[in-house]
């Protein structure tokens, strides 16, 4: 894989930004960015002059368009999903506890793994045009870990969860506005604008509120939450995960056994 990506990190008086930047792919993870993810997350937890993070894709046209599919070609048993979903899970973990506040902007796709870490900002905002969803049950044949069900289905309710899940659909920025996931849709010209006064309001608000708020919030999320390895196992081990991978590479509709 020649094109790594990268997710780019600077800050600006009290604002960090992090902007992933593979517009090629649509901003799609490769595990190099994944990394680079977490250590601007690190960066941002050990600078005490940060107030609020922004984090944005290059290009205009996507926030992150899910992980990059080719890695999945190297799984061998469902022990490599089990493994994949951890590290998702422990780079997800890095934005969600940043202790200060967090603004999601999408402009275009917020899809599978780019809906995750959309899901764990705090704020959302987003294009007119963008679309949510996690499209696996058309596409790869894989699943989500029971806390990412949890955090999707916090964010949109669990009747518009099943629907993206099931029935492979993304959602329209109108409907993720309508679920609540998004505080508001901004036209494109404004956005930039829009962004600075977002952040303008959180710098000023009172950090020791806004970071125990963060912290209950999170906490009541992740309570009680069931094991669900048994569920990945069964996905990742599958005969249609492997038929999903290769049809997606392939650019080919899979077909699937149900086994």
């Amino acid at each position: 894989m020649s094109d790594q990506g990268a997710v780019r990190y600077e800050r600006a008086g009290a604002v960090a930004r992090v902007t992933f930047d593979r517009p090629a792919a649509r901003n799609a993870m490769t595990w190099t960015m994944y990394e680079q993810m977490a250590a601007a997350c690190s960066k941002i937890a050990a600078d005490r002059e940060v107030r609020v993070a922004v984090f944005r894709g290059a290009g205009g046209k996507a926030f992150v368009a899910g992980t990059d599919i080719g890695q999945f070609r190297e799984f061998r048993s469902d022990e490599d999903g089990i493994e994949y979903e951890r590290n998702v899970a422990t780079y997800l973990a890095h934005v969600e506890n940043l202790q200060v506040p967090t603004l999601c902007v999408v402009e275009g796709w917020a899809i599978g793994g780019g809906l995750a870490i959309a899901t764990v900002c705090d704020l959302r905002i987003a294009t007119p045009g963008s679309r949510f969803g996690v499209p696996i049950a058309r596409t790869l044949g894989n699943c989500l870990s029971v806390e990412n069900m949890a955090l999707l289905a916090a964010a949109f309710g669990i009747s518009r969860t099943k629907k993206m899940l099931v029935l492979a659909e993304n959602l329209t920025a109108e409907e993720a506005l309508t679920a609540g996931f998004l505080a508001e849709i901004v036209a494109p010209e404004a956005l930039d604008a829009r962004v600075d006064e977002l952040c303008a309001r959180l710098v000023a608000n009172a950090p020791v509120t806004m970071r125990v708020t963060k912290e209950g919030l999170r906490r009541l999320l992740h309570a009680g939450l069931p094991d669900g390895l048994d569920l990945i196992r069964e996905c990742y081990g599958s005969r249609d995960f492997k038929i999903g991978v290769e049809a997606f590479m392939a650019k080919q509709q899979p077909q699937w056994t149900g086994a």
